[in-house]
């Protein structure tokens, strides 16, 4: 396995830290909050990029012990619309029935900062959801599990059960796609 360096995750993400666990990176949390506003005609690609860039610029200086600090930010994407984190539950099932019988986009970004420079990529993947009926959705709804996430559901989730095919990365749709982090780490000198 690689020697990856020691970094600051930018991010209070169970998910993100699961995963850098899973292939070995050491990390110290340091949660951050940034306006994640969309800017005036900036695209889900933009946005979703310069969210990682600003969490991973985030940490002050003084408070990196001198390593790297890791953004990511993650945004999913129905017909050029952002899918969100649902209002309520009519909220929730607009979303749900949008996505149902139909492929959506899930963007990733991963930005890492040192030394002044920062780095970053983007990780595009698709999802398609079979059919769902609206009883299936308010069930759904019911478990608390699609109220705090994007899209009201969780790839690694009870929505599971909901997806038909991914094209892409799974890691990228929960969260932190591990061959760009990966890829990232190895190249950064430290």
């Amino acid at each position: 396995m690689n020697d990856y360096p020691e970094i600051i995750l930018a991010s209070a993400s169970p998910r993100r830290a699961e995963l850098l666990d899973q292939i070995g990176v050491k990390y110290t949390i340091h949660a951050v909050d940034i306006d994640e506003s969309c800017l005036v005609d900036e695209s889900p690609e933009i946005l979703v990029q310069r969210l990682a860039i600003e969490k991973s610029q985030a940490v002050p200086i003084h408070l990196t012990q001198n390593l790297p600090v890791m953004g990511a930010d993650t945004l999913g994407v129905l017909n050029n619309e952002l899918l969100v984190k649902p209002r309520d539950f009519e909220h929730a099932k607009l979303m749900l029935s949008s996505m149902s019988g139909n492929w959506h986009e899930i963007l990733s970004a991963v930005a890492l900062s040192y030394n002044g420079e920062t780095v970053h990529c983007l990780n595009r993947n698709r999802v398609l959801f079979r059919q769902l009926s609206l009883v299936e959705i308010k069930d759904y709804w019911d478990t608390g599990e699609p109220q705090d996430k994007a899209g009201a559901y969780a790839v690694q989730g009870l929505a599971a059960a909901f997806i038909e095919r991914i094209e892409g990365s799974y890691s990228g749709i929960m969260g932190l796609p591990l061959f760009e982090t990966a890829d990232l780490l190895n190249n950064i000198e430290t």
